[in-house]
């Protein structure tokens, strides 16, 4: 089984990073066991979409920004879009790492005690750099699925400690309800899992594993297994959070700590680890997809190796240590990658729906009838999500 499992498991690690542990954390927290039915609904758009820009990727070869810049054949509007590509990921990806590494340095401070900030911040840095120098993607697969692992292990557990009311957690998920001021907590929950980078990074690395139309079966494999995965870790933190109800928790380290009078030192151990887990992952996926998309745009040389894909993803990674270290939010970089990437994601989509019904391009591979009903329904709520996102940001 894990042979056929590849690239779904770096998509999975990049959504569950330290957003979405914070979000869930928030989500259940506030609501307890409510909201897992917009986790679940989550999960489905994100297989859905997925799936299509890994398909894209196995067919063509090539990368969801190059298929961007061949097939747009109005210059105004391909220009625009590559813009919006660049500082949605590029600039948005390096304006949230310093987050992703603090995600990893809050899992090392719930195992090690708080204090050392700075050097997990360049130690977490100084990994992530190695990694992704050694420009392998095997190595980079192993790694991961071990993370992902460590982190599925890790949350469920700490959920499995607070012994949560079963009846409950089946009604949160299967009969959706809408608790009073829950409507932001849905939206967020769904827009941090739902992410454009990640299709882009998926189309990118299906190449790097397979190649030919006769893996499809274990793409589609690998994508549903790995992103379920990811799902069952984003509902275990709710799970886990709805048993913390009436304290102020602002995030993940804020609940390990809270656990351990509740259910002993093993639960806030668990916490941690899935916490340095959720941080290091996303410290590695975000600068690395940042490198496919502009590689794709500026149509540099593909590969790991190549110096300007090192160069990108070597300044995202340089940006989040020392904005980390320092403490420094560029509030105003993160709201305009915000929006960019509200823009972005309903343009992606639409884009993805258009291209994988050309015959010229997929073949026998497009799209059938129900895979565009749920693909256009589920496109409904990804423009009211990007919609919501710009609107917050502005307002």
């Amino acid at each position: 089984m894990f042979k056929k499992i590849g690239p779904g498991v770096l998509v999975a690690a990049a959504f569950v990073g330290p957003g979405t542990i914070t979000t869930c954390t928030l989500a259940g927290v506030g609501f307890g066991y409510a909201l897992l039915w917009a986790m679940l609904l989550s999960i489905i758009t994100t297989i859905v979409f997925q799936e299509m820009a890994a398909r894209l990727g196995i067919i063509t070869q090539k990368g969801l920004a190059a298929i961007i810049r061949n097939e747009l054949k109005i210059p105004w509007l391909r220009n625009l879009l590559i813009f919006i590509m660049l500082a949605a990921i590029v600039i948005g990806n390096a304006a949230y790492e310093a987050g992703n590494i603090g995600g990893a340095i809050l899992g090392l401070e719930a195992l090690f005690g708080e204090g050392q900030g700075t050097f997990f911040s360049w130690l977490i840095g100084f990994c992530a750099f190695v990694l992704l120098y050694m420009g392998s993607y095997k190595a980079l697969e192993k790694i991961f699925i071990s993370l992902v692992m460590l982190m599925s292990i890790s949350f469920v557990i700490a959920a499995i400690l607070t012994q949560p009311d079963i009846e409950k957690v089946i009604s949160g998920l299967f009969m959706p309800s809408i608790p009073e001021n829950s409507l932001f907590t849905i939206i967020a929950l769904v827009g941090t899992t739902v992410v454009p980078y990640n299709l882009f990074l998926h189309a990118s690395l299906v190449s790097e594993k397979w190649k030919s139309a006769k893996d499809l079966n274990a793409v589609k494999l690998d994508t549903f297994l790995s992103l379920a995965l990811g799902g069952v870790i984003s509902m275990a933190i709710i799970i886990t959070a709805g048993s913390y109800q009436n304290m102020e928790v602002t995030n993940g380290l804020d609940l390990a700590r809270g656990l351990e009078p509740l259910y002993g030192e093993a639960a806030r151990y668990f916490m941690g680890i899935g916490l340095f887990a959720a941080g290091i992952t996303s410290a590695i996926t975000a600068p690395l997809a940042a490198a496919y998309v502009a590689s794709s745009c500026f149509g540099w040389e593909k590969g790991l190796r190549s110096f300007k894909f090192r160069l990108v993803w070597g300044f995202i990674l340089l940006i989040g240590v020392v904005s980390q270290t320092f403490r420094f939010q560029p509030i105003e970089i993160i709201q305009f990658a915000q929006v960019a990437n509200g823009l972005l994601l309903p343009i992606v989509c639409i884009f993805l729906l258009w291209v994988v019904n050309k015959n010229t391009i997929m073949g026998s591979f497009k799209n059938n009838k129900w895979q565009n009903v749920l693909g256009i329904l589920l496109l409904a709520l990804i423009i009211l999500l990007g919609a919501k996102s710009i609107v917050t940001v502005l307002g």
